[in-house]
């Protein structure tokens, strides 16, 4: 047995088993798998997960058949391990070369990793002509999330109208995101450490405010944990607005989302922009949408964001990364893992011990004055030129959520 797998059964008999999961997430792929199917049966049997552990148990008993290969990795996908599906994924390839369902499902897992770069690998792995629905369709957007928009385009370029209109969708998706890295590239890099512009290429979010802190040590831009402020607050709707000015946008009335950190952040803004404030009704035409962390709304209210109203902008301030939400917003101030709001619950230390503040409890209006009344950070000169030069290609289309860091990574933090 490897010692990753003795290590991951340690913790599973020591009922940990989440972390005897996680245990293998960079080792998995070199897995007997025999082995790796008796050990995910055991932890489905703890889980009370029926389907899994047979196809782990079919697995270990049968580690040189596709079928069981394919089971396997489907219903490690179905559980939210991809890691631990890649290995019999791979295996189910070799077996069954002309297979498609399998060169599927293994990109799956590979791009809930991020490993864009071994996706588009295995697609290129294929024999004979890769077929357009999905296959063009990803190898497009993988070597997109990979730095390389220039095959992207060639691909998109060669590939044929889909005859299923269940992938209309995707191609819009698809052509949208080639055209914004295109413009993208016109007024920054788009290298792998360019994150304003990996950002727009792929989400269609103009970024105000890239981090400073621990970028060449693994950051890149983003923040981990984020000790929020009202300067910083005040510094994203100042960006907000010079993103409004250089794109030529015009909105007429500032809806604040129903949490209650969107609704402070709402009523500075309107003070700012001199607007008034309006109930949300995602169908209004050319509101100003504001939201702290879009993760604070309710799925379906999100949901209902996701189809643009004409000339309507979604302003988020402080973007989850690592969990992105359901909607994406047009304009982000910062990207964390985890944010404390300037109102929110704080950290102190007292006497040698870490106690945790209450929040602040102060009426929403005087939140929103002490945003308005904040001194802004210093001004990121790039961020109104890069807007102006995208502005044909920003505010289009569905706000479809995305799920990858694509080519500029950072360092995640349980």
């Amino acid at each position: 047995m490897t010692s990753a797998l003795t290590g991951a059964w340690e913790l599973l008999e020591a009922g940990d088993v989440s972390a005897a999961v996680d245990s293998l997430r960079d080792t998995s792929d070199d897995l007997p798998l025999g082995e790796l199917g008796a050990f995910v049966a055991a932890v489905a049997r703890a889980l009370d997960l029926d389907d899994l552990a047979t196809t782990g148990e079919a697995l270990r008993a049968e580690p040189d058949s596709a079928q069981a290969c394919y089971d396997f990795g489907f219903e490690c996908l179905e559980v939210g391990a991809p890691h631990l599906a890649v290995p019999a994924l791979r295996a189910a390839r070799l077996l069954a070369p002309a297979a498609a369902p399998a060169l599927w499902e293994l990109v799956s897992a590979l791009e809930d990793q991020e490993r864009h770069g071994d996706a588009v690998r295995e697609l290129r792995a294929w024999e004979g002509d890769l077929p357009d629905w999905p296959g063009g369709y990803l190898l497009a957007y993988n070597a997109l999330c990979s730095a390389d928009p220039d095959t992207a385009r060639e691909v998109l370029s060669a590939l044929s109208t889909p005859d299923d209109d269940g992938w209309d969708l995707a191609h819009d998706r698809i052509t949208r995101m080639v055209e914004r890295a295109d413009a993208a590239r016109t007024a920054s890099p788009l290298d792998t450490r360019d994150l304003r512009g990996w950002q727009f290429a792929l989400t269609g979010a103009l970024l105000g405010q890239v981090s400073p802190h621990g970028f060449d040590e693994g950051m890149n831009g983003r923040f981990a944990y984020l000790g929020d402020s009202y300067e910083s607050c005040r510094t994203g709707l100042r960006d907000l607005a010079a993103v409004l000015e250089a794109t030529g946008s015009r909105p007429d009335a500032v809806m604040p989302l129903p949490d209650r950190s969107s609704r402070v952040l709402g009523l500075a803004a309107a003070r700012l922009l001199d607007l008034p404030v309006v109930a949300v009704d995602p169908e209004r035409s050319d509101a100003l949408v504001v939201a702290y962390d879009l993760n604070d709304s309710e799925p379906d209210l999100l949901r209902s964001l996701v189809p643009r109203a004409p000339g309507q902008v979604l302003f988020e301030h402080a973007s989850c990364w690592t969990s992105p939400p359901g909607a994406t917003a047009d304009v982000v101030s910062v990207l964390h893992q985890s944010v404390v709001r300037p109102w929110g619950e704080s950290l102190r230390v007292v006497d040698g011990e870490v106690e945790r503040g209450p929040a602040d409890e102060s009426p929403e209006e005087e939140l929103a004055e002490r945003v308005v009344a904040a001194e802004p950070e210093a001004r990121d000169a790039a961020l109104t030129p890069f807007a102006e030069a995208v502005a044909d290609h920003w505010a289009r289309g569905p706000r479809l959520p995305v799920f990858t860091s694509g080519p500029v990574r950072s360092s995640r933090f349980a």
